[in-house]
């Protein structure tokens, strides 16, 4: 077959110019790109897309709207990196080890939504327990997660990194309108019936996220235990490529954790703490905001799909 047209749509963004970089070396398929001065051609913009095997959107929500609407190829399959069709029926959610078929319901999908950087670990960590049982689907859920500051898109790499600027804070706490937009794409894919609480930072690091989700278990059912909850995220994601379960021995030995250890990388580390004594447990996710978070994912989902097409 002829080599797959790919067109990525917002190419200088943070997480496209990642896309970009990943995809200029690669002979098995042709990258279509548009001149600094079509990229807000919206002609142009739809000529490219409508002329693409796989679209890689990179856009904010409007515009990525948009450039799905501008589709009049039938046979043009989509990846949309920003977060306008998280939630929307007949979009495949692009997380590969969310489920079992996942990975292959990406891999035929003409729709494929990218997860956000956040709820890719809180969604590791929830499903898996929710749909075991082991967490009721009203448990008042709280998620904290701190982010290097590329979370912010450009500008937050601006505000950090531009010559002659202020340096930025240390520690930024946002979101405190409690209407964040990731959390309905939290409670969506992690089964809950209740909307969790959504609590999300940035530090003063390029990039890297550190996410905690605490639990009390005497809210959880009778028997349910953290090495319980070890043992089912073991299972479900046992084989996985890109996601490693930490060990209890790794977890009890653990003082702290590093947001950027698994920088540059798209792996996903998850861990389950606890304090059996006063009934708490503490499940963690460790994963770059680019990498596993974005671009990363991105490309996951690109593979999949690509693979399917040569089949």
């Amino acid at each position: 077959m002829n080599q797959p047209v790919v067109f990525i749509d917002g190419d200088q963004g943070t997480t496209g110019l990642q896309i970009h970089a990943r995809l200029s070396a690669r002979t098995d398929l042709k990258l279509l790109t548009l001149p600094d001065a079509e990229r807000k051609d919206q002609q142009r913009r739809a000529e490219a897309i409508n002329a693409a095997d796989i679209a890689i959107l990179c856009l904010p929500d409007e515009p990525a709207r948009g450039a799905v609407d501008a589709i009049r190829n039938p046979l043009v399959r989509v990846i949309d990196a920003s977060s306008a069709h998280r939630t929307q029926d007949g979009w495949t959610y692009g997380f590969p080890e969310m489920d079992f078929g996942q990975a292959e319901r990406i891999a035929h999908a003409k729709r494929v939504s990218n997860p956000g950087c956040y709820p890719t670990g809180a969604i590791a960590l929830l499903w898996p327990l929710v749909k075991a049982g082991l967490i009721p689907t009203d448990y008042p859920i709280t998620v904290q997660a701190v982010s290097g500051y590329s979370g912010g898109g450009r500008a937050g790499v601006d505000l950090y990194e531009q010559p002659g600027s202020t340096p930025g804070p240390a520690f930024r706490l946002y979101g405190l309108g409690l209407s964040h937009k990731h959390v309905p794409e939290i409670q969506r894919h992690a089964g809950l019936s209740q909307r969790p609480f959504f609590v999300p930072a940035y530090g003063a690091f390029r990039q890297g996220i550190v996410l905690s989700i605490p639990l009390q278990l005497r809210l959880l059912p009778a028997g349910v235990s953290a090495a319980l909850m070890h043992e089912r995220l073991r299972s479900h994601y046992d084989g996985a490529a890109h996601v490693q379960v930490m060990s209890p021995e790794w977890a009890v030995a653990a003082t702290h954790l590093d947001p950027e250890v698994l920088n540059n990388s798209n792996d996903l580390s998850l861990a389950v703490f606890s304090n059996e004594a006063h009934g708490q447990v503490l499940l963690t996710a460790v994963f770059d905001n680019l990498g596993k978070g974005a671009s990363g994912a991105a490309m996951q989902n690109l593979d999949l799909m690509l693979q399917a097409m040569s089949r």
